[in-house]
């Protein structure tokens, strides 16, 4: 049970695969100028990288090492398919926003890498506490990048339209005069480089102790 917990826990924060690991940089840095998107990439991601984990877990005793990374893409690229026609059907704002990055989850290091690494070569359990806990914690790191550069960057936080909830949050004082260079490359780049340092403090102070 304490393994299983572990399997879980680790991608959150110990192994988390943006701030740790620093994979899957390019949705990261792509999508993450409004909440709305980061919570859609996230979503996603954590859906592919669930039930691929499970089916190439399933798999990786029939699967030839010889075809093993194409095997994998075939996978993943079927996951990902259905989340575009999902997406396309139901929040077509959100897959508009995502654009490219969408389909690019197939080739998301996040999610090959975890089949490679972990998928391949764990139960069916692990490998899917594994994708959970790695599926958290990217959307967590990737939706608390979004809330900064937003907020700072535009005064606003953008969230999924409900009802009469037009989906924009305007923060007063920072929307008539925001940050501007966050909604860029380069603010992106900037907060990222400070919320990797201070989870590398973190972690260095957890080993400490």
């Amino acid at each position: 049970m304490a393994s299983h917990m572990y399997e879980l826990k680790k991608g959150i924060f110990k192994e988390n695969p943006t701030f740790i690991i620093m994979l899957g940089m390019c949705p990261t840095l792509g999508v993450s100028t409004q909440v709305s998107n980061a919570l859609g990439m996230g979503a996603s991601v954590l859906f592919v990288l669930f039930f691929s984990n499970i089916v190439i877990s399933m798999l990786r005793k029939v699967i030839p090492d010889t075809i093993r990374i194409p095997s994998y893409i075939v996978v993943i690229a079927s996951f990902v398919t259905i989340v575009e026609m999902v997406l396309h059907a139901f929040v077509p704002s959100v897959y508009a926003a995502l654009g490219v990055y969408l389909p690019l989850i197939v080739v998301n290091c996040i999610i090959l890498g975890r089949a490679e690494a972990f998928a391949n070569k764990n139960t069916v359990l692990d490998s899917a506490l594994d994708a959970i806990g790695m599926g958290i914690g990217f959307t967590l790191s990737l939706t608390l990048i979004a809330l900064i550069r937003e907020i700072f960057g535009a005064g606003t936080i953008t969230l999924f339209p409900m009802g009469s909830f037009s989906g924009v949050i305007t923060i007063p004082g920072l929307s008539e005069s925001p940050v501007r260079v966050l909604t860029l490359a380069a603010g992106a780049l900037l907060v990222m480089g400070y919320l990797k340092a201070f989870f590398q403090w973190k972690t260095s102070r957890s080993e400490k102790a």
